[in-house]
């Protein structure tokens, strides 16, 4: 029987967030959206998705007077992407 894989990575945005955060300590807002080409909006529900169930932090701040929103994976988030990737693994043709 194959592995159940975590619904809250196998959305498509969600999943690249994730990815871009595992190899960067972190990333803001706008480099997200960029990257993704989500819309503010989609971006905004999806990350805040992944921060309630603890895989990111978001921290909001400002840059002289522009908002500046920064995310960081959290260990949760690392060990949930591991696991993912080793389910997706077992999908995988041997």
């Amino acid at each position: 029987m194959l592995p159940v894989l975590d619904p809250l990575l196998h959305s498509q945005l969600r999943l690249a967030v994730i990815s871009m955060l595992i190899g960067s300590p972190e990333a803001d807002f706008v480099y997200l959206q960029k990257k993704t080409g989500a819309t503010a909006g989609n971006l905004s529900v999806q990350l805040e998705k992944l921060r309630q169930a603890g895989y990111i932090s978001v921290e909001k701040s400002f840059r002289g007077k522009m908002p500046r929103t920064t995310c960081r994976i959290t260990t949760d988030g690392v060990a949930a992407f591991e696991k993912y990737i080793e389910a997706l693994q077992d999908y995988l043709p041997k």
